[in-house]
Parts: C-alpha cells; structure tokens; sequence
C-alpha cells in the first residue's frame, strides 16, 4: 500500500516551508510498506539551532494551514533534530552534524523516494537518489 494522497499532500506542503527557511537535503520517503504509524517522513537539515527553530516553525504554520494539527512535538527546545508527528506524514528537521550521524535515509534506504518538485529541492545540493 502505497502512502495516502493527504500524506503526499502534507509532505509536500511542509518541503516547500522548509524550503523557503532554506533547509538542506530535503527529501521524502515512503514508509508505509514498513510502517503501520505513518506514510512518510520528511527529512530536513538546517546548519545551526536557530534555523532548524525557523524551519519547524514554517513547517507548523504551513501544515496548520492545511488543516493538519502536530499530535506530537520533540526535540524542539534543543532544536537539534526536532520530530513533528502528523500521523499520516512525520517531519524530521535535524541539525546537519545529526542528520550525518544518525543516517535516516540509510536506516530507510529500502523505502522509495519520494520526488519532491525542483522549487523544494533547488540549491540544496541534494541527490536525486537516496
């Protein structure tokens, strides 16, 4: 079973507000096959504390936006790797050190990518391919 329409369409929604908080390496995979609890993660990094603060904050407002509420929120106080749960789509905006060290897309590598439009993934230097 493949992710829903609403999670592509949240996915969607919060890669453009980080984008425009300029987030790195954006990138969107399908969990669903692997995960009952949700159909994607959205992976974001930020070069410091306050920019991945930035990103969470836009990510919330756009999704707010779209009708969808966080029914859970961590990490935001230290504002290192941040986790939104929106049940169909959870966000991970990470610091780019953690984003290295924790590796989520080789954690998740057997899940499909998930092709995001060129406006969210412009100047970010990320691969077409995880």
């Amino acid at each position: 079973m493949a992710a829903s329409e609403r999670a592509l369409e949240l996915a969607l929604t919060a890669a453009r507000a980080a984008s425009d908080r300029k987030a790195q390496e954006i990138i969107a995979l399908d969990v669903s096959e692997r995960l009952v609890l949700t159909d994607v993660f959205l992976i974001a990094s930020a070069t410091n504390e306050r920019q991945v603060g930035a990103i969470v904050d836009a990510v919330e407002e756009a999704l707010h936006k779209a009708g969808a509420k966080a029914v859970r929120r961590e990490g935001v106080r230290q504002a290192r790797w941040v986790l939104l749960d929106y049940v169909d789509l959870v966000v991970h905006v990470q610091h780019a050190e953690d984003r290295v060290y924790y590796a989520l897309e080789r954690l998740w590598s057997d899940c499909p990518v998930i092709e995001l439009p060129a406006d969210v993934t412009a100047g970010d230097g990320q691969a077409t391919d995880a």
